[in-house]
């Protein structure tokens, strides 16, 4: 921990949901002390949760966090953002790097509610955040410099893997589909087990096969490094089953779905930006 951007630094959480506790839950199992993280939430069940879950202190107020705090990460509602930095002593607000995780909030907007010169980072977390397995993607403001950039990956690394856009508007797609595919993938592993259960297998077996299938495909793909369209290829042999069952996918349109949904889910990320 000597040689982490994190070591001695303060963190600080608005919000104490399910997200600040899994960033929070890595940040202590990287090796960041429970004494170097702070929280705040008004409602005492949630501020309880993150105690309980995390083992870092919670308070009631905003400003007790954000006080002396290096890092301010933004852990509520889209809605609520604008609200609660506005509700904070600008003065405050001067000394933190500020990371947001509120989907569709640009950062000309979290500028316009900070004081001038801030430090503000953009993020599009996802839920696997939760079991460690996130993939986050963010961009920061024209203030922030590259011992931040330091810092805000190492906060994001403690609950997964982050990448850097190259433009903020990106951050839309990237809503379209990683912010919103573990849905897919949910329904993907729905569908293979029910297909499973209808081809006669036990419920608990096919949702087991299923899961593990997709589990074990990820993994492979990156652990290899093999574009996917070789990795399927490997599995489909001439006149074989496999073959047989992406005829039917492809029949379908199962890649134009797809394409349409994380189409469709990226127009709506512009449209909450915008409103």
């Amino acid at each position: 921990m000597a040689d982490s951007p994190l070591a001695g630094r303060q963190i600080s959480f608005i919000g104490c949901g399910a997200m600040a506790r899994a960033l929070a839950g890595g940040l202590v199992e990287s090796g960041v002390p429970t004494s170097q993280i702070r929280a705040s939430d008004p409602f005492a069940a949630a501020r309880q949760q993150f105690q309980d879950s995390v083992g870092a202190e919670t308070h009631e107020t905003n400003a007790d966090v954000v006080r002396d705090a290096d890092v301010v990460i933004l852990a509520v509602k889209p809605g609520m953002v604008v609200q609660v930095l506005q509700g904070l002593d600008p003065a405050l607000c001067e000394k933190p790097l500020w990371i947001s995780n509120a989907a569709g909030v640009p950062l000309d907007r979290l500028e316009s509610a900070l004081p001038g010169g801030a430090r503000i980072v953009r993020t599009m977390p996802n839920t696997p955040a939760l079991v460690g397995a996130g993939a986050t993607a963010y961009f920061p403001g024209p203030n922030v410099g590259e011992t931040d950039l330091e810092l805000v990956e190492a906060c994001l690394e403690a609950a997964g893997w982050c990448w850097r856009a190259p433009n903020e508007g990106l951050l839309d797609a990237v809503t379209g589909l990683s912010g919103s595919g573990p849905a897919y993938v949910f329904l993907i592993l729905e569908a293979l087990a029910d297909a499973g259960v209808r081809q006669g297998l036990p419920r608990d077996a096919a949702q087991a096969l299923a899961t593990r299938t997709v589990l074990g495909a990820a993994q492979l793909a990156l652990e290899t490094g093999t574009h996917p369209g070789t990795l399927k290829d490997q599995v489909t042999s001439p006149g074989g089953t496999t073959i047989a069952g992406l005829e039917q996918l492809e029949a379908h349109g199962v890649r134009a779905a797809f394409y349409d949904a994380v189409g469709a889910a990226t127009d709506r990320s512009r449209a909450l930006r915008d409103e």
